[in-house]
Formats: C-alpha cells, structure tokens, sequence
C-alpha cells in the first residue's frame, strides 16, 4: 500500500471493481469504456489491479497484469474527474510499475487508439516510446503502442 497526499493505492477488491464501473462517467466522460472493464482482471490479477481511494471514494485505478515475458502491461488506467492534474495518474504507474517488478516485469506496456491524444501526451510525459501499430486491433484498426524499460533499481514514476 503507498500513501500519498490523503489518498492511498492499495489492490483493488471486487467492490472497487464494480464501484468504478458504477461511477464510469466520473473517470471517462462521454467516452463508454464499460465493455474494457473485465472483472476476471481483478480476481486473477488482484496484486496489480489498483485503487486510488480517498475519504470521498475512489479517485483513481490502474488495471493490469504481468506477462509471462516479463512484460507489465496496462489494460486500463483512469482518474476520476476531480482528481486530474493532481499527479495521480503519474503515482498510479509508479505503484502499478512497483507491483509488476515484484512479479518479475522488465518491461511496461501500453496501447490506446490513434485519436487518443491526451493518452499519447500522458505516456511520453512518463518517458514510453510510443508507435502506432497499423491493424493491431484488427484489419484497418491500428493503435498506438507504448513501451518502457523498467530500471534495474527501483520504480520510475
């Protein structure tokens, strides 16, 4: 658990599952992203699926896993709408980077879509390589994908 400025990161439970999803618009505007929010993430990956939680709920999460190659991906990461510009999205990926290092990750791994211009800005602010990968999401669907290298020696926020 990391505590940070009255708000602590910690893994997420399937009652913040299900409270994000509720409060969907608060972390995604018009855009529903309902259908990318998979519970089966929570249950097999509880260790880095993670909540931001404050006195007044939850103000952030990160959903992700760690491949078998040592790749940390990032299915899905959100702060709530009151909470942007507070650096939390930037302490949610240090916790996430944090907890795939314990379970073996070299690597972070990311994608979004092309016209996702505030996540493009976000991830290189955080130093990824970010390329869009034509057809990635299928035939005429590319994305952008982002990578970054883990240090040897400890999180990189």
């Amino acid at each position: 658990m990391i505590l940070t400025m009255g708000t602590h990161i910690a893994p997420a439970a399937v009652a913040d599952f299900h409270q994000v999803v509720t409060d969907h618009a608060r972390y995604w505007g018009e855009r529903d992203l309902r259908s990318l929010h998979l519970l089966a993430l929570v249950q097999e990956f509880g260790s880095t699926c993670l909540v931001a939680r404050a006195e007044d709920g939850i103000r952030g999460y990160v959903f992700g896993f760690v491949t078998p190659d040592g790749t940390g991906y990032v299915h899905l990461i959100a702060t709530r709408d009151d909470a942007r510009g507070t650096g939390l999205g930037r302490r949610l990926y240090a916790a996430f980077a944090e907890a795939a290092r314990r379970h073996g990750a070299r690597r972070l791994k990311a994608i979004t879509s092309v016209g996702n211009t505030g996540s493009v800005a976000f991830h290189r602010r955080l130093g990824f390589d970010a390329r869009t990968v034509d057809d990635y999401d299928g035939a005429g669907r590319p994305m952008v994908v982002f990578h970054r290298e883990l240090p040897l020696d400890g999180p990189r926020s």
